[in-house]
């Protein structure tokens, strides 16, 4: 009621303000330009000029609307006309004016044509027509035979007014009964005797034939208001029925209590529960960019009917607009806030290329806090940004989940091209603050594309935020503030990687515990797995537990982590490559000695990694991790302080078993080898070759091979870098027959049977061959 009551006082005083606005000479001009044949008077009217009349209800002439026009007065129908055109002249009128002529057989003494004024009034007849003043005012000829027609001539066949036997016709309204032929875009005005078709309140002019106003077609300034028209919503119709009926009644008095109503039937809309809630994402995210569309488009317009200065509006449901109405030709730098948002820009680029039709410009910030509802779970196009996220993460990024944390701001101007401005518009919106940052989060100032199918999603490109929380675009759109938490794992990945590395350090143990408590197999070969499987075992651990950056930055932990991966992994590869100059001992050197003592394998095998990463720590600590990963840095070549050692280490081990195979072939070819040392150097030629192929090729695959935006390269990597611990339990443990026999030994214990040595002897015999392979291979170690 109180909004009625509003608009109830505003049109009592409409009139009242216009009547005391003929007294203003000047004072100022209205915002919109005064129509044709009238004049400006103040700020809010302008005044039709003599012989023409406002279109609208001011009795006056005053124009106080846009949509008014000033209409020329028929003079002709005014009464006292017959006085001044007399008896013998007929009233013609003209736009703006009027004109008096002779009737046929009379004539003027002056030889003009017309006359506007009673004394110039000097009729009389050409010849001797006999004239008599027809009663009611009708004039008549009466001509003699033979001079001028016989039947009497009516010359002015309309009643005119005030005549003595004046008879008033009934008057037809053409509009009421729907005889006028307006366009269905205007609307129908009944005058005295006809009618006029004019535009509805706020509808622009398009086209109108001087000659024939019922030709009179007007265009809605407003969008339609189909909302989404595919999907079954009766929200949505409803809505848009609203907004259609608001808009089609609009008058431009009570602008602004349109604009509240219109921001009252959005929040509506989108507060209560309604069937929108069940749309599928697309369509939540198509609604949400007409509904924005539209909202601008809407306020634009609406905003051309407000008075020169800010306007703001909060609804209930905390929907803020703020509008700066200000001269087009305006250079000064503006600032347009609410306690939502703010944003400051150069004034010209509001109006743009074009001039707008009142002289004045907009700009406008419309937050609302319900909108969010619809951009539930919209996506943000990674695709301009992304390279710079990868060179910061230092890993490829995968996808990004959102939060949004302030109301989504739509930022509007006059100028309706803003794709690109020729300077940056500044922003800064309230959003809530954030407590802790997890690991590879951002805020970010984002704005909502609507792209080429319409539906929208979040970008990035053209904007900018610095770390005092003011974003700067070339561009206008709805904005928002959003977290956005960048993922560089893939989730299946990495559960492969943790499930994998788990089993790996299952087997590794098996492993360690094997090569300490199987005697019969213990001997310097076994004493290398023995270290060989403890460096990855310490490697795997600390990698599953550590090797994450959860902080986002490079931290003291971060870096020993780093170090210790290091260290730990070359130190594998070194007992890899002692395994190696063990063989170079047993066949290049002709089956002569042992090889290396245990202290000299354990300073190679512990000290050179140790040498590696000190030199390399000393160099450069801080190629120790990353800001995703607590691994040596890619930058600067860094890497190759792993890369390189690593790649010798291969090498060497590579030829060392390519001489080795090629000795081996050599001494079977001779004429009496000696087969129980061959056969030894073969299995562990095979054993070595193995575990070269199992270690070597994971890391030359994951180092030389590996795309990291390539997901299938990504996952054959992580299953052959996590099984390494299985590969080698396979190899070292289950395939050696004396570790069986332990493993049974140990199964009986635990299971309380007594374990017999005659039965395993009689389960494993088979042939004299089988026997004798088995037995060599005992020998052997293996």
């Amino acid at each position: 009621m109180r909004g009625a009551h509003r608009r109830l006082l505003l049109l009592m005083c409409i009139p009242l303000s216009l009547s005391g606005a003929q007294t203003q000479k000047t004072g100022g001009c209205p915002r919109w330009p005064c129509p044709k044949n009238s004049v400006c008077v103040d700020k809010r009217s302008c005044q039709c000029k003599e012989g023409f009349t406002s279109s609208g209800t001011n009795s006056h002439g005053l124009i106080t609307r846009l949509i008014e026009t000033c209409e020329d007065v028929n003079e002709c129908l005014q009464p006292g006309m017959s006085t001044i055109c007399g008896s013998f002249a007929t009233c013609k009128n003209s736009e703006g004016s009027y004109y008096c002529t002779c009737n046929l057989g009379y004539k003027l003494r002056s030889g003009k044509t017309s006359f506007a004024n009673k004394s110039e009034n000097t009729c009389e007849a050409s010849v001797d027509t006999g004239v008599t003043p027809a009663p009611s005012g009708i004039h008549t000829v009466t001509a003699e035979p033979g001079s001028l027609p016989k039947q009497p001539a009516t010359v002015h066949p309309r009643t005119q007014p005030g005549g003595p036997g004046e008879k008033t016709p009934k008057d037809i309204d053409e509009c009421s009964t729907g005889q006028h032929q307006c366009h269905n875009s205007t609307t129908c005005d009944n005058t005295q005797g006809s009618y006029k078709c004019r535009c509805r309140p706020g509808w622009k002019l398009i086209s109108r034939l001087p000659s024939d106003p019922k030709s009179t077609k007007c265009q809605e300034p407003f969008p339609a208001w189909t909302l989404l028209p595919t999907a079954q919503s009766r929200s949505l119709s409803r809505f848009s029925v609203e907004v259609q009926n608001l808009l089609r009644d609009f008058d431009p008095a009570i602008a602004s209590y349109t604009i509240q109503k219109l921001i009252e039937a959005m929040d509506k809309l989108l507060e209560a529960p309604t069937d929108i809630d069940t749309l599928n994402a697309t369509d939540r995210h198509l609604v949400a960019t007409q509904l924005l569309k539209y909202m601008e488009q809407s306020l634009r317009m609406l905003a051309q009917f407000l008075p020169k200065g800010p306007f703001t509006y909060t609804s209930p449901s905390n929907t803020e607009l703020s509008l700066m109405i200000k001269e087009q030709d305006n250079k000064d730098v503006t600032t347009v806030y609410h306690s939502q948002a703010w944003m400051k820009l150069d004034w010209a680029l509001t109006a743009g290329a074009e001039s707008s039709e009142n002289g004045y410009s907009l700009a406008g910030i419309l937050s609302s806090p319900n909108v969010q509802k619809l951009l539930a779970n919209a996506s943000m196009d990674l695709s301009p940004s992304r390279d710079l996220l990868e060179e910061l993460y230092e890993s490829p990024v995968l996808s990004v989940s959102l939060t949004l944390l302030s109301n989504v701001s739509s930022i509007f101007l006059t100028n309706t091209d803003t794709g690109k401005l020729t300077s940056n518009v500044t922003f800064k919106f309230s959003y809530s603050p954030v407590e802790s940052k997890r690991p590879r989060e951002q805020l970010i100032c984002a704005f909502w594309d609507t792209g080429d199918d319409g539906s929208g999603r979040w970008a990035t490109d053209g904007c900018s935020m610095n770390d005092t929380g003011f974003c700067q675009c070339n561009h206008l759109s709805s904005f928002a503030i959003l977290m956005a938490q960048y993922h560089v794992q893939d989730p299946r990945l990495e559960l492969i990687t943790k499930v994998g590395l788990s089993l790996s350090l299952v087997c590794l143990l098996l492993c360690i515990l094997t090569f300490l408590l199987v005697k019969p197999i213990q001997s310097s070969r076994t004493m290398v797995h023995l270290h060989l499987c403890i460096c990855l075992f310490l490697g795997s651990l600390i990698f599953l537990v550590g090797v994450e950056n959860e902080g986002g930055e490079v931290s003291p932990r971060c870096r020993l982590v780093a170090m210790l991966l290091h260290y730990l992994f070359l130190a594998a590869f070194c007992w890899m490559a002692l395994e190696g100059v063990e063989l170079y001992f047993l066949v290049v050197r002709v089956f002569q000695g042992q090889g290396l003592s245990i202290q000299w394998r354990c300073l190679i095998g512990y000290g050179v990694p140790l040498l590696i990463v000190a030199i390399s720590a000393a160099a450069k600590l801080d190629g120790y991790g990353q800001q995703t990963y607590c691994w040596l840095n890619y930058k600067d070549g860094f890497l190759w302080s792993f890369v390189g050692p690593l790649a010798f280490i291969i090498f060497c081990n590579s030829a060392i078993f390519l001489i080795t195979v090629w000795k081996l072939t050599a001494k079977f070819s001779e004429i009496n080898p000696n087969m129980k040392k061959l056969r030894k150097a073969r299995v562990l030629t095979i054993t070595a070759i193995a575990q070269l192929i199992v270690l070597g090729s994971t890391w030359v695959f994951g180092l030389f091979l590996f795309d990291p935006h390539s997901r299938w390269l990504s996952y054959i990597f992580t299953l052959l870098n996590c099984l390494q611990g299985l590969f080698l339990f396979l190899m070292l443990c289950l395939l050696n027959k004396k570790v069986r026999e332990e493993y049974r030994k140990w199964a009986c214990l635990l299971a309380g049977n007594k374990y017999s040595e005659f039965s395993s002897s009689t389960a494993g015999t088979g042939t004299s061959q089988s026997q004798t392979r088995s037995l060599r291979a005992s020998e052997s170690g293996m």
